[in-house]
């Protein structure tokens, strides 16, 4: 069964992997922006950013960060990974550096996002799951197989 999760990730680096990520099936649809339809969240300024990620936030139970190269110092994946811990969410992270995009390329892996992260004086913390394997195809079974799994440690974590 899909779980309700809301994807964390950078979108101009990381949305092939994470579309990849999507198609395994184990997370429930959360539909993507386009770069148009970010344009116009963007419009709204940083209230309207937050009010879109919150909105989407709404109902879920677990933030999962797909972590690439440059994730970790995003600002609003920060935003999101706060956001999260605050309203007793799950949190993980899942490293999808070693997925190819669309050019068949990996990326350097990507820093701890829950690094310095805390919410009313309490660290955020959650497991960071880095595949074992280097070639892509390995790496999207091993996320494919255990992901799942990590999202449901991670929301019964906040229980």
């Amino acid at each position: 069964m899909a779980k309700t999760c809301f994807l964390s990730f950078h979108y101009d680096d990381d949305c092939w992997r994470v579309q990849q990520v999507k198609q395994m099936g184990a997370i429930a649809e959360q539909p993507l922006l386009s770069s148009n339809d970010w344009e116009e969240v963007k419009k709204g300024g940083d209230a309207g950013i937050k009010e879109w990620i919150d909105d989407k936030m709404e109902g879920r139970s677990c933030l999962v960060v797909l972590v690439g190269a440059k994730t970790a110092g995003r600002r609003w994946v920060k935003y999101e990974i706060e956001k999260a811990w605050e309203k007793g969410m799950g949190v993980v992270a899942v490293r999808i550096h070693n997925l190819a995009d669309s050019a068949g390329e990996q990326s350097p892996i990507g820093g701890d996002p829950f690094a310095g992260r805390s919410v009313g004086g309490v660290a955020v913390t959650g497991e960071i799951y880095d595949p074992p394997f280097s070639t892509s195809k390995k790496v999207y079974d091993d996320i494919a197989e255990k992901i799942g799994g990590l999202i449901d440690a991670a929301v019964k974590a906040r229980k």
